[in-house]
C-alpha cells in the first residue's frame, strides 16, 4: 500500500518541479502562472487567522478558522451539506416511489429524461429570479445537482431487482410493506449510495458556480474576486482547497458506502 502510494506520487512531484522550474526560469509570466512555491505561501497565508487571538473576545475554534481559506471553505461546505441533504431527501423517497410503481414510472418519465439532461447552471437567471441574491438561490442550484442523479440511481436500484428475490419472497408469504423493507430496499441500496455519492460530487461542482454568481463568501466567490484582480497565486490557491475538499468528501462517501454495504461486499465474495 505504501510503495502504491509512493509511485502514485511521483508524476504530481515531478510535475510539480517541472513546473517551478519552468516559471522561474520565465518561460511562463508570474502573473499568469506563479511558480507553484508563490502558490503554497498564498494559500497557507490564508489560512492564517487575520488577528491575534484575544481569550475572551471569542472562542478558539472560531479565531482558529476566521482565516480567509477556512472561513470560505466552511462557507462552501454547509451550502454543499445543506443542498445535498436536500435535493437528496427529495430524490431518495421519489425515486422509491416511482421504481416500485410501473404506473407511476410511465407517467413521469417522459417529464423526467426532458429535465434530466438541463445542467443546473442553466437555471442560475430563474434561481435569481425566484430567489434573489444569497444563499436561496445557491441551496435551490445545488439541490437540484444532487436531486437528479440521486433519483435516477434509485429507480434503476429498484427496478433492477433480481425477480429470483422477489418470488421467493412472495413464496414464503411477504406482503407489499415486507417486500419493500425487506427484499427491494436492501437490493437497491448499492445504486442509492452510489447515487448519492455522484450526487454530493455534483453539489461540490455546482456550489462553486453558484458562488461566483449568487454570495459574497465561500471558495466560488473568492476565485472570482481573485481573477477581477489577476492573483494568479489566489485563484490557483483556491483550486486546490476545492480539490483538497473534494478528495475528503469523496473518501468519506467511499467510506460510508463500504460500511453500509458490509452486507453486500460478503455476498459478493
Amino acid at each position: 500500500m505504501a510503495l502504491s502510494r509512493l509511485r502514485g506520487a511521483i508524476v504530481p512531484v515531478a510535475l510539480l518541479i517541472l513546473w517551478e522550474i519552468l516559471s522561474r526560469v520565465g518561460v511562463f509570466s508570474p502573473i499568469v502562472l506563479p511558480p507553484p512555491s508563490a502558490v503554497a505561501v498564498k494559500w497557507y497565508s490564508g489560512l492564517l487567522p487575520g488577528l491575534p487571538y484575544e481569550p475572551g473576545s471569542q472562542s478558539y475554534l472560531s479565531w482558529l478558522f476566521s482565516g480567509e481559506m477556512p472561513h470560505d471553505a466552511v462557507a462552501s461546505l454547509a451550502r454543499v451539506l445543506s443542498g445535498f441533504v436536500i435535493g437528496a431527501g427529495l430524490a431518495v423517497p421519489i425515486g422509491l416511489l416511482l421504481g416500485t410503481s410501473d404506473r407511476l414510472y410511465g407517467l413521469f418519465s417522459p417529464l423526467l429524461e426532458i429535465l434530466r439532461p438541463i445542467p443546473p447552471i442553466a437555471y442560475i437567471p430563474l434561481a435569481i429570479v425566484w430567489f434573489g441574491l444569497g444563499n436561496p438561490p445557491a441551496l435551490f442550484l445545488i439541490a437540484l445537482g444532487t436531486f437528479f442523479p440521486v433519483l435516477v440511481n434509485t429507480i434503476a436500484g429498484v427496478r433492477q431487482v433480481d425477480s429470483i428475490y422477489i418470488r421467493a419472497a412472495r413464496n414464503l408469504g411477504a406482503n407489499s410493506w415486507t417486500m419493500f423493507r425487506r427484499v427491494i430496499l436492501p437490493a437497491a441500496s448499492p445504486f442509492v449510495l452510489a447515487g448519492m455519492r455522484i450526487g454530493i460530487g455534483t453539489a461540490f461542482i455546482v456550489v462553486i458556480v453558484a458562488e461566483m454568481i449568487a454570495v459574497s463568501d465561500g471558495l466560488g466567490y473568492r476565485i472570482l474576486e481573485a481573477r477581477e484582480y489577476m492573483w494568479s497565486d489566489k485563484i490557483i490557491g483556491g483550486m486546490l482547497t476545492i480539490g483538497i475538499l473534494g478528495l475528503i468528501i469523496d473518501g468519506g462517501m467511499s467510506r460510508l458506502n463500504d460500511h453500509l454495504l458490509r452486507w453486500h461486499r460478503g455476498l459478493e465474495r
